[in-house]
């Protein structure tokens, strides 16, 4: 009886992992992505070696050029660790150009979209995303691509909206656009906006007159986000901006008595 044959065949990589010292480690300007500090600053206030990996380098002209990992790289440097060596996938001998083919081919990756990440983030535990979640379902709603009646799939703007202005603002906004609008209404641009809205005024804003005089604009939410376009033209400020200005004069609208301010009005001020 022969037994089965052992395979010989080996899939091999051309880069070979080598100890490089970050010292003489160089950045192409022609071949890498700016760096962004305020990444490198995240990356070392709250650094994992075991999330670090292996980057990328090729070696040349009596050094070594990042081909990816140049913020991890600073991130490092930023924590005192310049005189250390690290694991790197290493190449020989490559031109710039080829180095840029190599960081493009690289980073020609699907990221994580951003609601799979949520929803697996709810499960891990982790306090924002589950009170995030939390809010978002007190209010009839859910966090989903789905077609489903309160679906909301902006899950990038809800983060952004707990970070700035915290779980009452989340809770507050998505009720007034659920009244208001319905399901419709959750776009990332009325919700930013609306958010915006909620955490200005705060007090002096009365949600149930906010909501009637919003659920009344000629094309619902159409009609809200058209208006924002038009000031969005007239004063080059950004959408969320533009959205909580034209939510300032729908309420404010055949008002008597305080109105609020407007908003540019008090963005001046």
């Amino acid at each position: 009886m022969t037994g089965k044959s052992t395979p010989t065949n080996r899939v091999e990589r051309t880069a070979t992992l080598k100890w490089v010292p970050i010292a003489l480690m160089r950045v192409s300007a022609l071949a890498q992505r700016e760096l962004n500090q305020s990444w490198v600053d995240h990356l070392a206030a709250s650094f994992d070696l075991e999330q670090l990996g292996a980057p990328t380098v090729n070696k040349r002209d009596n050094g070594y050029f990042i081909i990816d990992g140049q913020h991890r790289i600073e991130a490092l440097k930023a924590m005192g660790w310049e005189d250390q060596q690290v694991q790197c996938w290493t190449y020989e001998g490559l031109t710039e150009m080829e180095e840029a083919e190599k960081f493009l081919r690289l980073n020609d990756v699907k990221a994580v979209a951003a609601l799979p990440k949520f929803k697996v983030a709810v499960v891990a535990g982790r306090q924002r995303e589950r009170d995030i979640y939390r809010i978002v379902k007190q209010n009839g709603c859910a966090v989903t691509y789905d077609d489903v009646d309160g679906a909301i799939g902006a899950v990038g703007t809800l983060i952004r909206i707990y970070d700035r202005s915290g779980p009452n603002v989340l809770g507050r906004t998505l009720r007034m656009i659920r009244d208001a609008y319905g399901t419709p209404g959750f776009s990332a641009a009325t919700l930013d906006g609306i958010a915006l809205l909620c955490d200005r005024y705060n007090g002096d804003l009365e949600d149930q007159l906010a909501i009637a005089k919003l659920s009344k604009v000629h094309g619902g939410v159409s009609g809200l986000l058209g208006r924002a376009q038009v000031i969005r033209q007239q004063t080059k400020q950004p959408l969320n901006q533009s959205v909580a200005a034209a939510a300032v004069d729908i309420i404010n609208a055949g008002r008597g008595g305080k109105k609020l301010p407007g908003w540019f009005r008090e963005d001046a001020a």
